[in-house]
């Protein structure tokens, strides 16, 4: 069997990129992935601006000792003060207006006395952070957001603060998902005594959609060789194929055989992994094709440790295996076996603030609500060693 590592590494090899790329607008853009660089079509602030409520003065006058100036006028936001500012003057200022010509300098409205047309400064220098400069924020013409970007609602405000109403992303790529099994039925339809409700699909159609991929479900393959022909034409466009059950090699299992008819190039179908042990990939054409286990719980995680990567450098992210970070046991683990282990475990707060992690009440991969109501997978090594309470173990946040 392939280690977890080895089969990412076989399904990641040679994957390049989509080369189209969508324009979309502005709010339609968040979750998909900048083409090109972007670069801001104006300066940011686009002249120096007022942080504080107060009055504009020259520096030069406040540092010569000039405590009392003439009042000329007002700038508000959107509505500047256009006159040159001479020694001895000041203009009321508020907040995100522009500081008049010759004035480089605010104090706060709180550190004058007004008198008529005048104020008297009764408290200290000006503070350099009650202005924002000119391009303080970002210049015109520079490269603000960098390509191959996951877009997130902090780069879209981004980019319109940039200038840009629309944005070029890559396409998603498209990843088709074909459920099979004559035991199941679709959700809103009443199973006979003999089947359950298919709802793995929807799952990985989530994941796929929230990871950034145009996900299209093809429903419920029959265990026939012609039904599952029949639906597998349908991703012949597709980038990814990801099929759920029937992946393994009982006699009711006709995925491999019947996608080996169908042109596809068979690479692997076992891992050393649970849950996940009946994993397949291979490719037909340009598509990738992985047969994820049938139980929700080996669905679920099988799609985040492959299928997403998979998705990710199609996008042109880097796509590589979850990250894992640290945390105490709060009770002993055994010895692990052969296969790497996804333990699903929540995560508790000792009186003392320590984080710590138990292993949830089941393993057992058919058991959606304990993945369900899980915070983490804990990431057990093929043959770990047993794991008393206390000790440090690596877990995956559930990020889908």
């Amino acid at each position: 069997m392939l280690s977890v590592a080895e089969a990412r590494a076989r399904i990641l090899a040679d994957v390049v990129p989509v080369g189209e790329t969508d324009v979309v607008p502005l709010e339609d853009a968040v979750s998909r992935v900048l083409a090109s660089d972007l670069t801001a079509r104006h300066d940011q602030p686009p002249f120096a601006a007022s942080a504080m409520d107060g009055y504009a003065v020259r520096a030069t006058d406040i540092a010569a000792g000039l405590t009392r100036f003439e009042v000329m006028g007002e700038a508000a936001a959107g509505h500047g003060f256009q006159d040159d500012i001479a020694q001895g003057q000041t203009v009321r200022i508020f907040t995100g207006a522009p500081l008049p010509p010759g004035a480089d300098a605010i104090v706060i409205q709180e550190n004058v006395r007004r008198e008529g047309n005048h104020i008297n400064v009764v408290d200290g220098q000006p503070d350099p952070s009650h202005v924002r400069p000119k391009a303080g924020d970002f210049q015109q013409g520079a490269a603000v957001i960098s390509a191959n970007r996951l877009l997130t609602t902090r780069d879209v405000t981004l980019a319109a603060s940039m200038g840009h109403a629309a944005l070029t992303v890559r396409r998603k790529p498209v990843v088709t998902i074909l459920a099979t099994g004559d035991e199941l039925v679709m959700p809103g339809e009443m199973p006979s005594p003999d089947q359950i409700v298919c709802s793995n699909s929807f799952g990985i159609a989530a994941m796929v959609s929230g990871f950034g991929g145009a996900a299209r479900n093809l429903g419920i393959a029959k265990d026939t060789e012609t039904d599952l022909r029949a639906h597998m034409e349908q991703a012949r466009d597709a980038d990814v194929l990801i099929t759920i059950g029937g992946a393994s090699v009982g006699d009711h299992d006709l995925v491999a055989d019947v996608l080996q008819a169908h042109g596809m190039a068979l690479d692997f179908w076992k891992i050393a992994m649970r849950p996940g042990k009946p994993l397949m990939f291979g490719r037909i054409g340009p598509t990738r094709m992985i047969g994820v286990p049938g139980n929700p719980v080996s669905t679920l995680i099988c799609a985040r440790l492959f299928a997403i990567p998979l998705l990710q450098r199609l996008l042109g992210l880097e796509g590589d295996a979850p990250s894992t970070r640290p945390v105490r046991l709060a009770c002993d683990l055994s010895a692990n076996g052969p296969r790497a282990h996804y333990m699903r475990g929540i995560l508790h707060e000792t009186s003392a603030g320590l984080e710590v992690v138990s292993p949830s009440a089941s393993q057992d991969s058919s058991l959606m609500g304990i993945l369900a109501g899980a915070d983490v997978l804990i990431v057990r090594d093929p043959h770990a060693p047993a794991a008393p309470a206390g000790t440090d173990v690596p877990v995956m946040d559930l990020d889908f």
